[in-house]
């Protein structure tokens, strides 16, 4: 056997999918195995690999057992003359297979290759060919000297900066998402060293090919597309820990003690300083716009607090000095009220920031009218502060929209996205149909025909460089079932310069895939069943749960009569208000297909209890109830189905 194909995955189904279409368009003329080994994903990854690749040798983990170890489980299974470890949230062009085993065959002193890669906007990804990580290269890496020389032999060595992305050279490390290796070497050299759970296995394993003597390559006549990152998130404390602990495993390792204490201080300096950096990009990007929201709240009243009292009460300065504590609590109240009512998600709508400071004053109202008299001030100061807050809230908005090049922060809706489809003409239908399912403000301006034929299209695949230009196009969608994905990463490649978007959209597939950047993860349209994991769903849910079980136990020697077990209802009510469960979730079935809804605390009560019937239900029905649920999901739909069940809610669970 010439080639054996390892994947491992962990809850990127949709990218999966997409990578083994292309993966199988390109053994056709090799023979080949094709391992996936999924780290226990919840996400119905390995469902979708037994329906749609059978002929795959699936190995289900039943824990995350890391890169390593789960590459190493195929590696002893396999027979292939050369291994590849393959991302799962990469595409591969037709003739990568053939073209990199030629090369390696060519050179019999080629331990390991990797390829020239793309991320899922066209652009290059440097990380394709690096050097190895010695204190050095790691100390100009972390101090953004690569980034500024990003062609010097010296500063920019991480990268091989020096070296062309166009041509063949030899390199010091390959990348762990698209590595071929020769399998005779790896009997030779061991496996991936488990030592390393995520990250740092590649450059490991790059250094020991070298060590034994063999060469490692950088194959620029091939492009893949690697939607880095999908299943990390860059940004996190976790992948700075895990990243920068790597790189510690590899110095202990590899480098004389004396280098190794050396780079070690290097490496922990750079966490603390790293993950200083993440808490406190996190803070500003969560906290500034709430922060500016109460500082303008307060610096308000403390402008027209003297004024009032000069009309009020004729002269200044007879509140109490604690009327500041009070005044900060309403402002308190006016922001978390705003926050659930939307007013902080981006893009927010006006009407959100009026509901929430509303909402706020009406809960400040109420308060007001049952605290002691000495704590009462004057409710015009209530209802002045609520009139000012809504009008200092909106400018602010409409400040931070001004400048939103550089605050990414909208007070509109996001613009109607502008996008083409590049593909034949039923395809490109079925690709229309699925965005019309999105509920996202979109306009398909157009279909590009894929051949040079462009009767009844606004224009073929040759012009379409034009077509982006002229119809200012945020976002091109790739119809894979009509196109070749060497022409698809060539368009790419050529569209790479400008600013616009671009995604795939997978033969037979509900998912149209894509990823705008290195740094972020890859964006996915699909038919949505997420609407009840939007952030403001999960706000209200968050919120209706804990009023109910609050409203229960405080009626609860009223209410529980109506229940079927007490005591379990008051267990659940706790349960609720610490955040265990929820009143409402899905209908807990064993069901494959529906392991790809949304995940959710699991429920007191389901959609199920919305049907009374007198026969039970199929599972069909309820599998229908809960995609619904996920996908149309509201405040009501709750408040509904506990009304229905309210007998069930001492149900345990």
């Amino acid at each position: 056997m010439d080639l054996s194909i390892v994947i491992v995955n962990y809850n990127v189904k949709h990218f999966l999918q997409q990578c083994l279409s292309s993966v199988y368009n390109a053994l056709k003329k090799i023979e080949a195995e094709v391992w996936v080994v999924d780290n226990n994903s919840v996400d119905g990854s390995v469902q979708m690999v037994k329906e749609n690749f059978p002929q795959v040798k699936l190995i289900a983990n039943t824990d995350n057992k890391g890169f390593s170890k789960a590459n190493n489980q195929a590696i002893k299974k396999s027979t292939g003359k050369y291994v590849l470890l393959l991302n799962p949230d990469t595409i591969v062009e037709e003739k990568t297979f053939e073209k990199t085993i030629n090369f390696m065959q060519e050179h019999p002193k080629a331990g390991g290759l990797g390829v020239q890669m793309i991320d899922g906007k066209g652009k290059f990804l440097p990380e394709s060919k690096r050097g190895i990580p010695t204190p050095e290269v790691a100390f100009y890496k972390m101090f953004g000297l690569t980034s500024i020389f990003k062609k010097s032999k010296r500063f920019a060595k991480y990268y091989m900066g020096h070296l062309s992305k166009n041509e063949n050279n030899k390199v010091e490390i390959l990348s762990g998402a698209f590595m071929l290796l020769r399998k005779s070497v790896l009997d030779e050299i061991g496996l991936l060293d488990e030592e390393y759970f995520m990250y740092g296995e590649d450059i490991d394993l790059s250094f020991r090919i070298l060590k034994a003597g063999y060469d490692n390559y950088y194959f620029a006549d091939t492009t893949i597309i690697h939607y880095k990152g999908e299943s990390t998130k860059k940004g996190s404390l976790n992948y700075v820990y895990v990243f920068y602990n790597a790189m510690i495993i590899f110095a202990k390792k590899h480098f004389a003690k004396k280098n190794a204490k050396f780079f070690m201080i290097l490496i922990k300096f750079a966490i603390v300083f790293r993950a200083s950096l993440s808490i406190i990009r996190r803070l500003a990007i969560n906290l500034y716009l709430p922060v500016a929201d109460a500082i303008s709240i307060l610096a308000g009243f403390y402008f027209f607090v003297p004024f009032w009292e000069k009309i009020h009460l004729t002269q200044a300065k007879t509140y109490p000095d604690f009327i500041w504590y009070i005044l900060s609590i309403y402002a308190f109240i006016w922001l978390i009220s705003s926050y659930y009512s939307g007013a902080y998600d981006n893009p927010v709508k006006i009407k959100s920031v009026f509901s929430g400071v509303g909402i706020g004053t009406i809960v400040i109202l109420i308060f007001y009218a049952l605290i002691d008299t000495k704590f009462r001030f004057s409710r015009a100061l209530i209802l002045l502060g609520s009139l000012y807050g809504i009008i200092i809230m909106t400018i602010i908005r409409l400040i931070l929209h001004s400048f939103r090049k550089f605050t990414h922060y909208s007070i509109f809706s996001r613009k109607r996205q502008k996008i083409l489809i590049v593909g034949e003409m039923i395809e490109s239908k079925r690709v229309e149909e699925i965005l019309k399912q999105i509920s996202l403000k979109i306009e398909v301006l157009g279909i590009v025909s894929p051949t040079e034929d462009s009767n009844g299209y606004i224009g073929n695949l040759n012009q379409i460089d034009e077509i982006v230009k002229i119809y200012n196009v945020d976002e091109v969608i790739f119809c894979a079932k009509n196109l070749s994905t060497e022409d698809i990463i060539s368009r790419m490649l050529a569209l790479s310069s400008l600013d616009v978007s671009v995604k795939i959209a997978p033969k037979d597939s509900i998912s149209i895939i894509g990823s705008n950047s290195i740094n972020t993860a890859g964006d996915l349209y699909t038919v949505d069943l997420n609407t009840i994991t939007k952030p403001e769903n999960r706000r209200y849910k968050w919120l209706i749960d804990k009023v109910l079980a609050l409203l229960f136990l405080s009626l609860y020697f009223i209410v529980f009569i109506f229940v079927k077990n007490k005591f379990r209802f008051l267990i659940n009510i706790l349960r609720v208000l610490v955040g265990n469960i929820s009143w409402v979730g899905f209908y807990q079935t064993n069901d494959s297909k529906m392991k790809g809804l949304p995940k959710i605390k699991n429920g007191v009560l389901s959609p199920v209890e919305a049907i009374k019937s007198d026969k039970e239900i199929p599972l069909k029905i309820k599998n229908n109830l809960n995609v619904s649920y996920a996908k149309n999901y509201r405040v009501s739909t709750d408040l509904f189905i506990v009304f229905k069940g309210f007998k069930k809610l001492g149900s345990k669970i």
